[in-house]
């Protein structure tokens, strides 16, 4: 299982075992901080009683470290550290006062219990389950798909739900009995549970209680005193996150949130910061040019690479193996090239990631209030036939209808503005009567202007489920580490005590972070429309892609492997090779699960 995940840890390997416990616990390492035997995993701590697995960074281990105020250490490794305070303090305390991303493993031989811990805004992936008398969990799927228990069931429900969405958000997965752990929770697991039985993860940070912290405690000074006050927040997880023994580098895009990063790094760097872009011929998908910019006045180290088709469709073939399961966000195509060269001179690189969802960057956000203010007076009726038209978008692939609604909330009005087209039930063979859940009423709703409701199911579903998924995947297959200073948590709880006009106002977005970065960076470098980081991918489904998509859609296949419906996915690959749409979005979604489907065999 470990070997697996050798690209996720090249640079070491272990394996601890318990047979009378009947436990074991595999890890594979990237040296990052520490790079001697000291940082070896599994770790025991000091007394012996626990053992664990962490994947990540604790990024204020070095003031925990001096809070425990133990004289010696094994060597400087956060591993060490957070084992420390774990034996100090308990597992669950140890993660409140940790900031970091992880997923971690603890066993504690006292008390025969199995601990698992995700952080806080889900950066780093952790996937569990029963598979008959087996209780299995690791980093990536490929590690429990080898275990000779593992069933691997295609769960339809769960493919139903990607169909919609173009990922799966937390806990679901596309396997039968498998789940993710959520973020910022805890899973229990003693020796004396039945066999089979989980019990539901606690939570030790919620992003709901934040925006009830935010909310309850808002921020009371001017928009310049909150420039001040995020740039001090996000300037220390700046440092913090720039802390390694190995190089250390950024994605650059030359929009708001990586400028604003990097502009950060640079400041504190004791040399040139080495900044990362991909560029494109295409100039609709080009942000290279604007990143040089941003990178020429910063005075970074930069480094940028133009691909051609063929490169970016060389990816195409790599990605069910990346992403382990059915995953439809076509822009891993060029994060996985821009890791792949920033691994050619980093082992860590920061990025710009969470922004959008933390200060309204999204136009989506306001778009969707507008539809509502001007539909939520109408009659059930006149609102149900309005979410059947609604324009498409890029993400939260849901139903128009939020469960027990007679007619389409707020929230399930941003879900139809931002679904890829209609409700995909109808692809998925068999299932075209079967609800699909957008979640539990914390996940739907939390009250509030409309623009922070959106925001808040982008933050808990589509920022994990889809974006930190996307950057993980790519740059951990690469062996390289991301780190997302936006998402320190002390960052997240101060943008949701803002007001919204200190977001978005006016017709600009994220109107805080572009004070902050207009003090480094002058606007002209960075104001311009937002164009995210994809490919052309209609076209190349018409062109070089086109061959290799008739194979997988080939309705025979589709009819002898029973999953999905040959008469609708039939219709749209004839409607896109016309040109009288454009449904790239759902192609792709469909063609990533098939491929995903010929890798599993």
């Amino acid at each position: 299982m470990a070997s697996t995940l050798e690209h996720r840890g090249p640079d070491d390997s272990g394996v601890w075992v318990d047979g009378t416990a009947g436990i074991v616990l595999g890890h594979r390492r990237l040296s990052i901080v520490d790079l001697s035997e000291a940082g070896h995993q599994p770790m025991n701590s000091w007394s012996g009683r626990y053992v664990m697995v962490f994947n990540g960074e604790i990024y204020n281990h070095a003031e925990l470290r001096r809070e425990l105020g133990r004289g010696e250490w094994r060597g400087h490794s956060d591993t060490e550290t957070l084992l420390a305070l774990i034996e100090g303090v308990g597992l669950e305390d140890a993660l409140c006062r940790s900031i970091g991303m992880f997923a971690m493993a603890v066993w504690d031989r006292s008390d025969r219990t199995l601990w698992l811990a995700r952080d806080r805004m889900g950066e780093k992936p952790l996937f569990y389950g029963w598979q008959g008398k087996t209780f299995m969990f690791g980093s990536e799927l490929r590690a429990l798909e080898c275990h000779p228990d593992f069933l691997g069931d295609v769960d339809r429900a769960a493919l139903q739900r990607y169909l919609n969405r173009m990922y799966l958000a937390a806990p679901h997965t596309i396997y039968q009995g498998i789940r993710k752990l959520d973020p910022g929770t805890v899973l229990r697991l003693d020796a004396a549970d039945p066999l089979g039985a989980i019990r539901a993860p606690g939570a030790y940070w919620s992003l709901a209680g934040a925006v009830a912290a935010g909310r309850a405690d808002p921020f009371a000074g001017s928009e310049e005193e909150a420039a001040d006050e995020l740039e001090r927040r996000l300037a220390t997880a700046v440092r913090r996150q720039m802390v390694a023994d190995v190089p250390v580098g950024a994605f650059l895009s030359g929009g708001v949130d990586s400028s604003t990063v990097v502009s950060l790094m640079q400041e504190y760097a004791p040399g040139a910061v080495r900044t990362f872009t991909i560029g494109f011929s295409e100039e609709a998908f080009n942000e290279a040019r604007h990143a040089a910019e941003v990178a020429a006045h910063l005075g970074t180290d930069h480094h940028e690479l133009y691909i051609s088709p063929r490169d970016a469709l060389e990816v195409v073939p790599l990605l069910p193996s990346v992403y382990d399961e059915p995953f439809a966000d076509s822009s891993a195509i060029p994060t996985f090239l821009v890791a792949r060269l920033a691994r050619q001179e980093v082992t860590v690189s920061l990025s710009g990631d969470g922004g959008d969802e933390l200060f309204c960057g999204y136009g989506r956000y306001g778009r969707t209030a507008r539809h509502w203010k001007r539909l939520g007076w109408s009659p059930p009726r006149l609102r149900r036939a309005a979410a059947a038209v609604l324009p498409s978008g890029p993400a939260a692939r849901t139903r128009t209808m939020a469960a027990g609604s007679s007619a389409p909330s707020p929230l399930s009005m941003y879900h139809a503005l931002t679904s890829c087209w209609q409700p995909r039930d109808h692809v998925v063979a068999g299932m075209e009567r079967e609800p699909v859940s957008t979640g539990s009423r914390e996940h739907r709703d939390v009250g509030g202007p409309f623009e922070e409701r959106f925001m808040y199911v982008d933050g808990r579903t589509y920022l994990p489920g889809d974006i930190l998924t996307k950057v993980d995947r790519a740059a951990m297959a690469n062996s390289l580490e991301t780190r997302v200073p936006l998402l320190d948590h002390r960052v997240v709880e101060f943008a949701w005590s803002l007001p919204m006009a200190y977001k978005c106002s006016g017709g600009e977005t994220k109107r805080v972070l572009r004070r902050l970065l207009a003090r480094r960076v002058p606007p002209t470098l960075t104001e311009r429309p937002k164009m995210g980081f994809g490919v052309p991918l209609a076209e190349w489904l018409r062109g070089p892609l086109r061959g290799w998509a008739e194979d997988l859609l080939a309705p025979q296949r589709l009819k002898r492997e029973g999953f999905l419906n040959p008469t609708p996915v039939g219709r749209a690959w004839t409607a896109h090779l016309s040109g009288r749409r454009d449904l790239n979005e759902l192609l792709w979604s469909v063609l990533m699960f098939q491929a995903w489907l010929e890798r599993k065999g």
